[in-house]
């Protein structure tokens, strides 16, 4: 649909392009058409929408131009801008596979591997993480799930937890420990899995908001073909990092630019609606002044993110500036998901549903809040972050181990 663009009309021109297409190609009305509805409906609605904006070109823009991708940084920015405002639908079921999966295929996959599973993700493939476990979660290092090699592959025996759209993944992303007796870091191995392998147990977990997102995973002598090996053995862990990475970035420039369009408007409309005795909560100075607070440090979050992008892809980013844009996400949408709730008063309390593809912002607001807590743990603690930004970003010492 688009070329390169470099100059600022290049760019406002594809402002325009992408809101004509926004206009007429983002479903009317799908939050409420997609609220409640079973999980078959859900998931045939993200496909059919993951297919429309591939159609266009919007599906996969930072993958290589080889792969389907190839659109500068300028243009992804202002596609996620134009995505947000006007509320289209998120890709939920497929982040982890053009985010995660991709990031790892290309980085440390093989041609074969690419060849495999680029197209396929392309054309609907859906991928889960099976990285956290029950006894490692954020010190992911000592995951204990075993791969051990057997004859032309390896067989596999452990349990995962919060993998993501587990229930209708394809195939999963797998670390596993094939070295017992190395390091912690030096003796894992990362695997594709192919989720209708015999072996596996998928069971999904039932969450305080009434979705079942998340799900464990069982593996039972599960096999795995030596070929489904990506990188070296006991490499996995360097690996992993090119996952984690897909995390930083981009991904976040679209989360923060959807908290601040549809989260806070929603947030203006809740403030605004007369309440029993007929008054707004708006006309209240201290609600008046909470928002002004919200729309400012919303407006320094998007900039902060964009820069990060912007630095990231000329590669001058610091090793602690994702840290930095996740700890600053998580806890604002936690806070802005609370005050919603907080103003929405009881009848927030008894709202049950929310459409699965809006992703943390619903409007729904006892739901947004329970649901924002997921941010603020996963993906690295906001303790484990303001390590990581005081020790490598401010040089500070290292925090002392062992109670000393």
């Amino acid at each position: 649909m688009t070329g390169i663009r470099g100059t600022a009309h290049d760019l406002a021109e594809f402002r325009a392009e992408v809101r004509g297409w926004c206009r007429e190609h983002v479903p009317a009305d799908w939050r409420r058409a997609q609220t409640g509805v079973p999980e078959e409906e859900f998931v045939a609605f993200q496909k059919e929408w993951f297919q429309e904006l591939r159609r266009a070109g919007f599906a996969v823009p930072h993958w290589p131009r080889e792969w389907g991708g190839g659109m500068p940084v300028a243009e992804q920015i202002v596609l996620h801008q134009e995505l947000a405002a006007h509320d289209a639908p998120r890709l939920v079921l497929a982040f982890v596979a053009i985010h995660h999966a991709a990031a790892t295929l290309l980085a440390a996959g093989t041609d074969e591997q690419r060849r495999r599973h680029l197209p396929a993700i392309l054309d609907g493939e859906i991928w889960a993480q099976g990285f956290s476990e029950p006894g490692a979660g954020s010190d992911l290092a000592a995951l204990s799930t075993t791969a051990r090699r057997q004859g032309g592959g390896y067989v596999v025996n452990g349990q995962k937890v919060w993998a993501s759209g587990a229930a209708h993944a394809d195939w999963c992303l797998l670390l596993a420990r094939t070295d017992p007796g190395a390091p912690k870091r030096r003796g894992i191995s990362y695997f594709l899995l192919d989720m209708t392998t015999p072996g596996i147990d998928v069971r999904p977990i039932r969450q305080a908001t009434g979705e079942s997102h998340f799900c464990e995973i069982f593996l039972d002598d599960v096999v795995i073909p030596r070929t489904c090996l990506v990188g070296r053995e006991n490499d996995g862990w360097r690996v992993a990092q090119e996952t984690l990475g897909a995390e930083r970035g981009m991904t976040m420039l679209e989360l923060a630019e959807r908290l601040g369009n549809a989260g806070f408007r929603w947030l203006l409309e809740t403030c605004a609606r007369p309440g029993p005795a007929g008054a707004r909560p708006v006309d209240d100075a201290l609600v008046a002044d909470r928002l002004a607070g919200f729309e400012t440090e919303l407006t320094a979050l998007r900039a902060l993110c964009r820069d990060l992008v912007e630095r990231h892809d000329a590669g001058t980013s610091g090793p602690a500036d994702a840290s930095v844009v996740k700890l600053f996400y998580s806890e604002l949408l936690q806070r802005m998901t609370g005050f919603g709730a907080e103003i929405a008063g009881p009848a927030a309390h008894a709202e049950l549903r929310k459409p699965l593809s809006s992703g943390w912002e619903s409007g729904a607001w006892a739901l947004d809040f329970i649901g924002s807590w997921e941010w603020t743990i996963p993906g690295g603690t906001s303790e484990i972050q303001r390590t990581i930004i005081g020790e490598r970003g401010l040089g500070l010492p290292r925090e002392p181990r062992g109670g000393r």
